[in-house]
């Protein structure tokens, strides 16, 4: 392991994300996209995809994102911003979530 705790990498992954860009990224790339936690780091994301599930990673890209705007009657609130990360895998790598690895 590369200096990161073991409970530090459990808490880092907190769902894969499932949309359409997020599945037509996996089917083009070999990418699997990840919400992560808001202080997440590359090398971090790298580290726990890799010991969560098994695979090599070869990049990671990550993105935040910003919590939309809503409405309740006359209030208005906002959603949390979050934080998502491409993790790119080598090649002939993948990682199934059907399968309930």
């Amino acid at each position: 392991m590369s200096g990161f705790s073991q409970e530090r990498l459990m808490q880092v992954l907190l769902a894969p994300q499932v949309s359409e860009k997020a599945t037509y990224v996996a089917d083009k790339n070999e990418q699997v996209v990840f919400r992560v936690a808001k202080d997440a780091t590359k090398p971090e994301v790298k580290a726990a995809v890799e010991l969560l599930f098994k695979v090599e990673v070869e990049a990671v890209q990550i993105a935040n994102v910003k919590g939309k705007v809503k409405r309740f009657g006359r209030m208005t609130g906002r959603r949390k911003d979050w934080k998502k990360a491409f993790v790119c895998l080598k090649p002939g790598q993948e990682i199934n979530f059907a399968a309930g690895e």
